[in-house]
């Protein structure tokens, strides 16, 4: 047991393992999720959807969203933004490789009577011949990709944008990483049976690795006849740290916010959000 507890309570090199299909594309962890984001009882789910509506409204005016303007939103979930943007009269193309979000997202096309065009595939391996205006990657989906696939993710940006298209991303700042703090924590089958519709307990290892401003939640996830890990890695930014991975990429840095209602930028901020055109 002992042997086992140590393997648990320990740390990997950044990005050494990636587990995102753990968190998504489970059956039943991404039904959880999906109830939780469609919890209207939940009062930070209530301001969560009138941010957004605040984000869509700032998206329409700064990149004159209009008619057959065509939108990548990458990482759509259940497309609350893809749905949202389509309402102001986008072309828009909304990419996910979770099939629970997909499918909800398709339904409420479908229900709205809105041709949206649902992509179910891991965004990293996404191709298309088609051309954008504007492509998104938010909720900070960024921070949770590894330097490698940052890159990758960014190569295709760059190709997949129109002459003088612009990205929209949001991520997590220096500020919130100096928030966080290294913890250890143990549950038994809490958040309703998150993890597992089966008896089980988890162990939620923090780690923070300052030299490269990244945080890791480690989860061991401990069911009688099998133990999972599920590792959620986050990257944290400052403006000069963001701009850099652009204009290496050979994008030009058109300005900071503070969030995607375009908040004027501040130390105070937990988040940084980035546009930047080919």
């Amino acid at each position: 047991m002992f042997k086992e507890l140590e393997e648990i309570n320990s740390s990997p090199d950044p990005f050494q393992f990636y587990t995102a299909d753990t968190l998504w594309t489970d059956n039943h962890i991404s039904k959880k999720m999906l109830e939780s984001d469609l919890n209207e009882d939940i009062e930070v789910s209530i301001q969560n959807r009138e941010f957004i509506n605040h984000s869509v409204d700032w998206i329409v005016t700064h990149f004159g969203i209009e008619k057959n303007r065509r939108v990548a939103d990458f990482g759509c979930g259940m497309g609350t933004y893809a749905t949202q943007l389509a309402e102001k009269g986008a072309d828009v193309t909304g990419i996910d490789f979770s099939e629970t979000f997909i499918q909800h997202a398709k339904e409420v096309a479908k229900q709205k009577e809105m041709d949206i065009n649902y992509v179910l595939q891991d965004y990293l391996e996404f191709e298309t011949e088609e051309r954008f205006d504007l492509i998104t990657l938010l909720l900070c989906d960024f921070c949770a990709l590894s330097p490698s696939q940052r890159k990758t993710m960014l190569k295709k940006f760059y190709k997949f944008l129109k002459p003088d298209g612009s990205v929209l991303i949001d991520v997590y700042s220096l500020n919130a990483f100096n928030q966080r703090e290294e913890a250890e924590t143990y549950e038994h089958s809490r958040l309703n049976g998150f993890w597992s519709p089966e008896n089980y307990y988890c162990i939620q290892n923090t780690f923070k690795y300052d030299e490269e401003k990244v945080v890791l939640d480690k989860y061991t996830i401990i069911e009688k006849e099998r133990t999972r890990i599920a590792y959620n890695w986050l990257q944290y930014y400052s403006e000069d740290s963001l701009r850099k991975e652009f204009e290496e990429n050979g994008f030009k840095v058109e300005g900071f916010y503070s969030d995607v209602t375009g908040t004027t930028t501040s130390p105070e901020s937990l988040e940084i959000v980035i546009i930047a055109k080919k």
